[in-house]
């Protein structure tokens, strides 16, 4: 029986009673999750909607054979004492998004250098956030779904928002990565459109950076189409996230399936991309090549070297012959 390992799975929020009892969202994900074949799941909490980091966890921790709780940030605001405190809640990544300054800002380097010291991975989004509505395919005046949509998202941010593509680029790992080389990052929906050479180009180079294959079906006719999966991003680089509603989880796996058939994807890399990648990055499976656990990152300072007090003694050069030619050299 295969594994599945989900990265990017959002806490479920009820958007019409934001006060209601998470309990049943959280055990009808569970059911879902588990149902579609799911085995393990880094569920995303806190964040600016929804209920808070101390309420979400104990929700997540009452079903810890699914989920691995990962905390939703604000590098602005989150503090490393706050950080701490995750870390005891027993928080075991972040996730960030919709971020005021670029990711790799210097002023967010104590947000990294904490979760490089804890052993965390960070999830980061990448590219234009989607929800709402797609344009794409409807519009709300043509589709009452769209048009319900539309009010709800109007109502909650008022249309607008301090949030830029631009500051959730890949090559902002790139940064990151140089600066803290044991610091696992995962950009979210393999870079976002437009970003595909970005992600392709730091996956390829720096050791500690992957990429999720979620976003939906825009993202998976790209992978198709530009040969991003196992071409362009190293198998060992890409792992599953269904990122979508727990009705959706099964039919986002079943696309997958039909399109590693359609890549001629072999066994051993799919087992790569469903379960081993994501299992190895948040410390459930050995790292093969290593034959052991991801050890928490800490960074050690070498020990100074003595330099002895004593002066080494010095052989004396050789005198030359007395015929002008150099001795033989002794054997």
């Amino acid at each position: 029986m295969r594994k599945i390992f989900d990265i990017h799975m959002h806490f479920p929020r009820n958007w019409d009673k934001p006060d209601a009892d998470p309990a049943p969202l959280v055990d009808n994900l569970y059911e879902r999750a588990t149902a579609a074949g799911v085995t393990r799941a880094n569920l995303l909490c806190g964040g600016r909607f929804g209920i808070s980091h101390e309420a979400s966890i104990e929700q997540a921790l009452r079903h810890p054979d699914l989920f691995i709780p990962s905390a939703m940030i604000d590098p602005e605001t989150t503090t490393p004492e706050r950080l701490v405190e995750l870390r005891d809640m027993g928080y075991r990544g972040l996730k960030m998004i919709g971020v005021r300054r670029d990711y790799d800002c210097e002023d967010y380097f104590p947000v990294y250098e904490a979760a490089q010291k804890f052993g965390w991975p960070i999830l980061l989004h990448m590219g234009v956030i989607g929800g709402g509505i797609d344009y794409r395919i409807t519009h709300p005046r043509r589709d009452p779904a769209a048009l319900a949509g539309y009010k709800r998202w109007a109502q909650l941010a008022n249309m607008a928002r301090n949030v830029s593509a631009m500051r959730m680029r890949p090559f902002h790992l790139d940064t990151i990565a140089n600066n803290f080389p044991q610091l696992r990052l995962i950009g979210a929906h393999l870079g976002g459109t437009g970003n595909y050479d970005e992600a392709a180009s730091v996956a390829r180079w720096r050791h500690n950076v992957y990429f999720d294959f979620s976003g939906g079906t825009t993202i998976e006719q790209h992978a198709v189409e530009r040969r991003l999966i196992g071409h362009e991003i190293g198998f060992e680089k890409l792992i599953f996230g269904s990122d979508t509603s727990p009705e959706k989880i099964a039919d986002h796996i079943r696309r997958w399936d039909t399109i590693f058939d359609l890549l001629a994807v072999p066994a051993d890399a799919r087992e790569r991309m469903w379960w081993l990648n994501g299992a190895e990055v948040y410390g459930e499976e050995p790292v093969a090549w290593l034959g052991k656990r991801r050890p928490p990152a800490r960074k050690r300072t070498p020990a100074p070297v003595r330099v002895a007090a004593t002066r080494a003694k010095v052989p004396p050069a050789a005198k030359p012959a007395r015929n002008g030619k150099r001795p033989a050299k002794r054997r």
